[in-house]
């Protein structure tokens, strides 16, 4: 699976955390440690808030560690908050529309995790967007898929809830389909002004979260880059968090038990 690291704070040069440190995600993308691959190889991207509402954006199919290109821009590139990637594909083929992150207006997206079943329900699925949010389908990813769900379902009014409903969709399309639900969902998107981070999965195994103070500013990551100096906070399970400059904020993500209460 995938590994992505997600900063919002002070500005800083993406390569503080992109590819300096000794465990940085370009390291990650050849050698991760938690993930149930350690190659993430089939393409990588950044996206970063600067001057405009709306982020840059740049994506690659080259393996990241191969890349001079993002090595030069990391070190150019100051931002006070940017989403960065490495992918591992779990599905659709690797292209650049299929490279993370994802962005629509001022939103920008990124996940590791899988839908299962995928190929079964994404008809259904896609065919359940909104014309104009199906419009801004790119990719054939169940991960840009999954962020156009979020964006139907209202997040720009309301992230949390946002995210919850777009993965009860997922939850009934599986049923529907007559499949076991199974989603795992370990995600961060921003806004520019607030960077949201989720962890959940219908089993016991959601992707590994970890959050860290970092200088004037703090991390989200899939996992740590600095395994000697930072201080390292496990986000557990069923968890949504909101990072903003005043502080951060976790609180319980449940799906499946939002769908009950709502049934019964």
């Amino acid at each position: 699976m995938c590994r992505w690291a997600a900063y919002l704070g002070e500005a800083i040069f993406l390569e503080e955390i992109v590819t300096a440190p000794s465990h940085s995600l370009i390291v990650q993308s050849r050698d991760a440690r938690e993930a149930k691959s350690p190659t993430n190889a089939d393409g990588f991207g950044l996206a970063w808030y600067g001057g405009r509402p709306e982020p840059g954006l740049y994506r690659d199919i080259l393996p990241a560690w191969s890349d001079p290109n993002l090595k030069s821009l990391c070190q150019q590139i100051r931002s006070g908050l940017f989403l960065a990637h490495v992918r591992a594909s779990t599905g659709g083929g690797t292209g650049r529309m299929n490279c993370h992150p994802f962005i629509s207006g001022r939103w920008s997206f990124m996940h590791n995790g899988q839908i299962h079943g995928f190929e079964r329900i994404r008809r259904g699925l896609e065919n359940s967007l909104s014309d104009a949010v199906y419009d801004r389908r790119s990719g054939s990813t169940d991960s840009e898929l999954f962020f156009l769900l979020m964006i139907d379902e209202g997040l720009s009014r309301d992230p949390h809830g946002a995210a919850t409903r777009a993965a009860n969709r997922v939850l009934d399309a599986s049923r529907r389909a007559g499949l076991d639900p199974a989603l795992k969902l370990t995600a961060a998107f921003s806004d520019g002004k607030a960077l949201h981070a989720v962890r959940y999965a219908t089993d016991d195994h959601a992707p590994t979260l970890y959050t860290s103070a970092f200088g004037r500013g703090r991390c989200i990551v899939s996992e740590p880059f600095d395994r000697e100096g930072g201080e390292w906070q496990a986000i557990p399970p069923s968890s949504f968090v909101t990072i903003t400059r005043d502080g951060m904020v976790v609180r319980p993500f449940t799906p499946a038990l939002a769908e009950l209460a709502l049934a019964s």
